[in-house]
C-alpha cells in the first residue's frame, strides 16, 4: 500500500476512538468550526468567503502558507473565468481586487491544422468563432469570460480571507479523518484534531479526506503535459482568445492584461519536459513555430511551467459529513478552460445548500442535505468532463476522417446562430439552474 494512503488509513482509524469518548459530545455544539475546509486554493477559499458572508464559521487548512501560494513560481497558469463565476466573486466583494487584472475575452477563434503556427498555410478552411456581442443582451454586456493569472486570483482571495478574519491553519497537513453520526473529525500532522458538523475536501486530486471516506475515483492519464508560459506581444491582442488544434494537442493563446498572453500547449510528457529545460533561445525557436507571426514579435516573461494532464472523477461527491469540491471531485483536461469553473460552480452550489439548511435549522452535514448538492452538480460535472474528454480524443490526432468530421462540425456550428449562442452561454456558466451567487446575488 502507498505510504501516503497507509498514513491516511491509520489516521482515520485512530480518530474512530474520539467518537466513543465521553469528552467528545457532538450534540453539545462544541465544535471547532461549522465547516472544516481542507484546501485553501481558489475553490476552497471562495467557499469559505461565501459561508462567512452568510454568518457561518469556516476554517481553512492548507499545507502551503498563503505567502507561498502568492509567489510567481507557485502557479504560472492563468485561468479563463466564466462570466457567471466572476459574478460570484463580485457578490463576495472581490471585484475591486480582481478587475485591474481581469482581461475581457471578447472573441474566441477555434481553428485546426496539421502543422505548427497559429496562422500556418496548413490550417483547415473550417473554423469556429464566438463573439461576446452576440450574447450581450442575455449576459448584461459581460464578455465571454475573463482571463486572470492564478497568482492574482490567489492574492485577492487571500486578502479577502484575512480581512474577514477567517481562521486559516497553514502550513498544516491533513493526515486522516473519521466521519461519525453527528460530526467529522479531521486529524493534522502536528497532532491536532478538529471537529465540525461537515468537512469539505478541496485539497486537490490526492484528497486525503476523499481517501479517508473510501470514495474511489475513475479516470486515466492522457500521457501528455501542458506547457505554460506568459508572453509579451508586439501587437494588440484585442481580447481575442485563440484555440488552435494540432495533432499533438491544442495550442491556446489566451489574452492577458498589459498586452500579454498566456500560452498553453499540449505535448507528450517527454517533449514537455525537454521544452522546460532547454536553453531560452531553443525554447523561443519552438515557440515561434507554434505561435506564427500574426501577432508580431513575442517575448517570454518569467518561468516556463509544465503540468501533467489526466482525467479523474470521484465516484461520489458526498458522504455523510463530507462533501468534495474542486479537483478533489473532478480533475479534467484544460482543453476548454472549464476545470476551475467547475470548482467555482460547485462552491456556489455547496454554499447555498449549506446556508439554506442552516437557516432552516437542519443538520447541514447530514446525508440527506448533502445529496442536494450532489444532485445539483452531478450532471453538469459528468457532462462537461465527458465533453472535454471527447474533445481531447477528437482533436488530438491527424486521422483524415476525424479531421473531416470535426471540420464539418465546426462549420455547421459556426453557421447556426442559436447553437453558437448556446455554446457561449454554456461556457459562460449561465445555463441551467444557477445558484444565487452565480447570478451575482448574495446568500
Amino acid at each position: 500500500m502507498d505510504a501516503g494512503v497507509q498514513e491516511t488509513v491509520n489516521g482515520a482509524v485512530g480518530l474512530d476512538a474520539a467518537f466513543a469518548t465521553s469528552a467528545y459530545r457532538p450534540m453539545s455544539g462544541q465544535f471547532d468550526a461549522d465547516v472544516i475546509i481542507a484546501g485553501a486554493g481558489m475553490a476552497g477559499a471562495t467557499l469559505a468567503l461565501a459561508l462567512h458572508q452568510a454568518g457561518l464559521k469556516p476554517v481553512l487548512i492548507d499545507p502551503a502558507p498563503f505567502d507561498t501560494q502568492l509567489a510567481p513560481s507557485f502557479d504560472g497558469r492563468a485561468s479563463a473565468i466564466a462570466y457567471a463565476c466572476f459574478r460570484q466573486w463580485r457578490a463576495l466583494g472581490l471585484a475591486d481586487a480582481l478587475e485591474p487584472y481581469a482581461q475581457r475575452i471578447e472573441q474566441i477563434l477555434v481553428t485546426d491544422g496539421r502543422t505548427p503556427g497559429a496562422a500556418s498555410p496548413g490550417a483547415s478552411p473550417f473554423f469556429l468563432r464566438f463573439d461576446a456581442e452576440e450574447i450581450a443582451e442575455r449576459a448584461d454586456g459581460e464578455p465571454l469570460g475573463y482571463l486572470i493569472e492564478n497568482r492574482r486570483t490567489r492574492a485577492a482571495l487571500a486578502s479577502a480571507v484575512q480581512a474577514a478574519d477567517i481562521e486559516v491553519l497553514a502550513p498544516a497537513r491533513v493526515v486522516g479523518a473519521a466521519f461519525g453520526p453527528h460530526a467529522a473529525a479531521v486529524s493534522l500532522a502536528d497532532g491536532r484534531t478538529l471537529t465540525a458538523p461537515l468537512a469539505v475536501g478541496a485539497e486537490g486530486r490526492g484528497s486525503v479526506l476523499r481517501q479517508a471516506a473510501g470514495i474511489e475515483c475513475v479516470g486515466w492519464d492522457y500521457k501528455q503535459a501542458g506547457v505554460v508560459a506568459t508572453v509579451r506581444l508586439a501587437r494588440p491582442h484585442d481580447g481575442v482568445a485563440h484555440e488552435y488544434f494540432l495533432p499533438s494537442g491544442p495550442f491556446a493563446i489566451l489574452p492577458l492584461t498589459d498586452q500579454r498572453v498566456s500560452l498553453v500547449w499540449t505535448e507528450s510528457v517527454a517533449r514537455a519536459a525537454a521544452l522546460k529545460s532547454v536553453r531560452p533561445e531553443v525554447f523561443d525557436a519552438h515557440l515561434a513555430r507554434r505561435f506564427g507571426g500574426f501577432l508580431g514579435r513575442v517575448e517570454v516573461e518569467g518561468e516556463v511551467f509544465t503540468y501533467p494532464l489526466s482525467l479523474q472523477l470521484a465516484e461520489r461527491l458526498t458522504r455523510p459529513r463530507l462533501a468534495l469540491l474542486g479537483d478533489a471531485a473532478h480533475g479534467v483536461h484544460p482543453i476548454a478552460g472549464q476545470g476551475l469553473n467547475l470548482g467555482l460552480k460547485g462552491a456556489a452550489a455547496l454554499a447555498e445548500v449549506i446556508v439554506e439548511a442552516a437557516r432552516l435549522g437542519e443538520d447541514f452535514g447530514a446525508e440527506t442535505v448533502l445529496e442536494r448538492y450532489a444532485r445539483w452538480r452531478r450532471f453538469d460535472t459528468v457532462a462537461l468532463s465527458a465533453g472535454m474528454d471527447l474533445m481531447v480524443r477528437l482533436f488530438s490526432n491527424d486521422n483524415p476522417l476525424l479531421r473531416l468530421a470535426r471540420g464539418a462540425g465546426m462549420a455547421a456550428v459556426n453557421r447556426i446562430g442559436p447553437a453558437r449562442r448556446f455554446f457561449m452561454q454554456q461556457a459562460g456558466g449561465a445555463v441551467g439552474d444557477l445558484p444565487r451567487l452565480l447570478k451575482g446575488e448574495a446568500l
